[in-house]
């Protein structure tokens, strides 16, 4: 995947697979929301790979987290 746009709290990539984004915000106090949003329909590749992105930060926040499902 190659960078294709770099702002503030937002990052976007560009593949064969298709276009991912990445959007981090505050939600209050200590916490964050990491939103991940792709332009493939359904179960895609790129879908399955940002929710493994999603569970592997959830991972390095918390490492007692144990990841579950076949990403």
């Amino acid at each position: 995947m190659t960078s294709a746009e770099v702002a503030l709290r937002r990052r976007t990539f560009v593949s064969s697979l298709g276009k991912l984004e990445v959007v981090v915000t505050s939600e209050g106090g200590h916490y964050i929301m990491v939103t991940v949003i792709t332009d493939q329909p359904g179960e895609s590749e790129l879908d399955r790979l940002a929710r493994r992105f999603l569970g592997e930060v959830h991972q390095i926040a918390e490492p007692d987290h144990q990841l579950r499902g076949s990403y």
